[in-house]
């Protein structure tokens, strides 16, 4: 396999499944070399109250431009949470100098879910990552950040009519809609790719579980530039999110998010890496 150097541009959480605590072994279980610039520091994800939080855009520039000096590049940028305007803007700075040529930038819009932005954004937070948006090569939005960027209402049940009505005015060329199309046994997909919208559905786990949406990024990115394509990448991704949100659901303390490792051996697999 042809292993790739990868950054992941995100918030990191010293305890819990979710952000780089989720990206790095994923894409290291692909075989990449997985690399961080984090955008703040945090004693234990959200899901726990009143977290230490350090933020870090103020050390992010000094970390680049050491990189820069070094003449270092990456393979493909995937951006996540970032959490301030600040952060958007320095991100957005920082991408054509750090990807290699034919590299990749993969947003993860991470703003809002269930129709309402996350605590402490508005609507200067969703206007700066739409410009962020116009930057990046694939987008990973959920139906709610999709409905803020397009500025379309936020579709209250989501069906595949409703997934398409909200991607066909796009005007990125590959996005891959999370959380698309839910029904009482299954959750889906939209993949968006040029005029073309694809769907897939794999089984719903029982309840909801922080860092699922990071899981499926980091899983999706290691899948394709692994070289699968870019429609069987979303799709495997899918359904291995799917998988370990399955096994988290026989847990009794699910509070720390998203139970990934016992099943990173399927992606050392799936990644045609011998040793």
């Amino acid at each position: 396999m042809n292993e790739k150097r990868i950054l992941t541009v995100q918030d990191l959480s010293c305890l819990g499944h979710c952000s780089a605590l989720v990206a790095q072994p994923v894409l290291s279980a692909w075989g990449h070399e997985a690399c961080l610039l984090p955008t703040a520091l945090l004693s234990t994800h959200t899901a726990f109250p009143d977290p230490y939080i350090l933020q870090l855009c103020g050390s992010m520039p000094e970390i680049v431009r050491h990189w820069q000096r070094e003449k270092l590049t990456f393979d493909a940028i995937l951006i996540g949470y970032l959490g301030s305007v600040r952060a958007i803007d320095q991100v957005s700075a920082l991408v054509d100098s750090l990807l290699a040529p034919g590299g990749l930038c993969i947003l993860d819009p991470v703003m809002a879910d269930h129709g309402k932005l996350y605590r402490g954004f508005d609507m200067d937070y969703v206007s700066a990552m739409g410009k962020l948006c116009s930057r990046a090569d694939i987008l990973l939005p959920n139906p709610t950040e999709a409905a803020l960027l397009a500025g379309k209402p936020y579709p209250e049940t989501m069906t595949e009519e409703g997934a398409r009505g909200l991607l066909s005015g796009f005007p990125w060329e590959k996005v891959i809609l999370t959380g698309a199309v839910e029904g009482e046994e299954t959750i889906g997909i939209a993949i968006k790719q040029g005029p073309s919208i694809a769907f897939y559905h794999h089984p719903k786990a029982p309840g909801s579980f922080h860092g699922t949406g990071d899981l499926f990024a980091a899983c999706f990115t290691g899948a394709l530039m692994s070289g699968k394509p870019f429609p069987d990448a979303a799709c495997f991704a899918a359904g291995f999110t799917g998988k370990c949100a399955q096994y988290t659901s026989q847990k009794t303390d699910r509070a720390y998010g998203i139970r990934f490792e016992p099943l990173l051996g399927l992606l050392t697999k799936e990644s045609g890496e011998e040793i």
